[in-house]
């Protein structure tokens, strides 16, 4: 087997075997590696995301909501359950089995689209060429027209709570914990805290979650964070903003957790702790000498808008780069470079990737909040729906939150949509769609949106945008 390639990637999370795929798609050679080792030792592609974070963490997710509306809800729909049991031993297995089909099915897309895939720790070096590390210790080089770096990120460590992978934990290792904390704290509250705290709180924790910054979710559009915050606190979850952790102490009742306020020093006693503060870009020996490549001050490959290094040949995509951690994103600059090496027209529309908080209510948005258009002085138009006054959402016992649309003053062009409320991941998409095609208020407006769906409600807040609403009362 040649060891030479028209493209090799380095990393096989979505970034990377989405981007592997498609170089091979177009006729080039391609080289994947990875080097992800399962707490059980097994190997597997598809990164974090596959592994130990968007998939696993959806699975824990939905099996703990419907958990909690059968224990909570289904009486309020006729429906009499004498006894809601949990079998957390079952519900990880369940997890575990979904994980190991997606993983299974990255190796299999590999094979199939004649993709070479190898396992181990990769280093870029001088001159296009990688040195494999394998897990049994054993070393080769290959080489390479381009390289593809798509090494992922790793949870960011406070140091006065350093990982121990069992009581002070990273959010890998609190998906899999085998009983439920009496006591848990999160360290965040942002999408990870927020995801993992719900599911715990679900299934039984008392959950608290202290967050640094006094605003909740400031990436989010005020409104609608205010509105998730809301309905958060109503759940059972106890936030707290403007909290400064400074150190956690183990005894025999639990972890005594120190921390800092506008009032002054507190302690909190959990039995569990969360760090989810953040996530940074993984490059630790990724980079070999002389190789060209840079990082900024925060660890990131710097790259162009073409996630091009600035040495030929070289490219970096994902949470390597400049831009939000996402799947998603990382996918699109995959197939991005993977189509521009092959020297097709290509490009990611940074204006248009959705984001989302798989929450109840789920949280999603794109494009730019009302609070930054205004800072930026853009004269917008703003438009919203509560699910409250929609049918479907009534049927599913889900009516709660809104949807929100900001439009521009006098192009009308839709500059961003927010939508805390009940399958917000799934309903983003139009928005999405429309933002890429530059669509205007008054497009949505002339769609039609089946009746009854959750759909209406984003077609509601368009016509809202110009006091247009049929089903709500109008602002004057």
């Amino acid at each position: 087997m040649s060891d030479s390639y028209d493209v090799i990637v380095i990393g096989g999370g979505p970034g990377g075997y989405i981007a592997a795929i498609r170089a091979a798609q177009n006729g080039l050679k391609t080289g994947c590696i990875d080097k992800w080792v399962n707490h059980d030792g097994s190997t597997a592609f598809g990164g974090t995301c596959l592994n130990a974070g968007c998939i696993p963490s959806k699975a824990m997710l939905e099996s703990s909501e419907w958990y909690e509306r059968s224990g909570h809800e289904f009486g309020d729909m006729g429906i009499k359950i004498s006894k809601v049991e949990l079998d957390l031993a079952t519900m990880q297995k369940r997890r575990a089995a979904i994980v190991k089909q997606f993983t299974g099915g990255v190796a299999q897309l590999l094979k199939a689209n004649g993709v070479t895939a190898y396992e181990g720790a990769a280093t870029l070096e001088k001159g296009n060429k990688v040195t494999v590390e394998g897990h049994d210790g054993k070393k080769q080089t290959l080489s390479a027209k381009n390289i593809i770096l798509a090494a992922g990120s790793v949870p960011v460590e406070l140091k006065p709570l350093p990982f121990d992978g069992k009581d002070i934990v990273d959010s890998w290792d609190a998906l899999e914990f085998d009983s439920v904390p009496k006591r848990l704290g999160v360290i965040g509250a942002g999408v990870i805290g927020l995801e993992m705290g719900s599911v715990w709180r679900r299934l039984g924790s008392e959950v608290t979650i202290l967050e640094a910054l006094d605003e909740f979710l400031p990436m989010a559009d005020a409104q609608v964070a205010k509105e998730a915050q809301k309905q958060f606190k109503r759940q059972g979850l106890d936030i707290r903003m403007g909290t400064k952790v400074t150190g956690a102490k183990k005894g025999k009742s639990g972890i005594t957790l120190t921390y800092e306020t506008a009032k002054g020093k507190e302690t909190l006693e959990v039995d569990k702790v969360l760090v989810a503060v953040g996530r940074r870009p993984y490059a630790e020996g990724l980079l070999g000498k002389d190789t060209g490549v840079k990082l900024d001050q925060r660890g990131f490959v710097e790259v162009d808008e073409e996630c091009f290094t600035g040495v030929e040949g070289v490219y970096a995509i994902g949470d390597l780069v400049r831009g939000p951690m996402l799947a998603h994103k990382a996918s699109e600059e995959g197939v991005m470079v993977a189509d521009l090496i092959a020297g097709k027209v290509a490009e990611v529309n940074y204006e248009a990737v959705p984001s989302i908080i798989y929450t109840a209510p789920e949280v999603a948005w794109v494009g730019k909040s009302e609070q930054a258009l205004k800072k930026e002085g853009v004269p917008i138009k703003t438009g919203s729906f509560p699910f409250a006054a929609n049918g479907r959402a009534k049927a599913l016992n889900m009516a709660v939150g809104m949807v929100k649309m900001i439009a521009h003053k006098n192009t009308d062009e839709i500059l961003g949509v927010h939508i805390v409320g009940p399958f917000a991941s799934e309903l983003i998409a139009e928005a999405v769609l429309a933002m890429e095609y530059r669509a205007s208020a008054e497009d949505i407006q002339r769609t039609i949106h089946a009746h009854p769906t959750l759909s209406e409600a984003l077609h509601e807040a368009s016509l809202s945008v110009d006091n247009r609403a049929l089903n709500t009362v109008n602002r004057r």
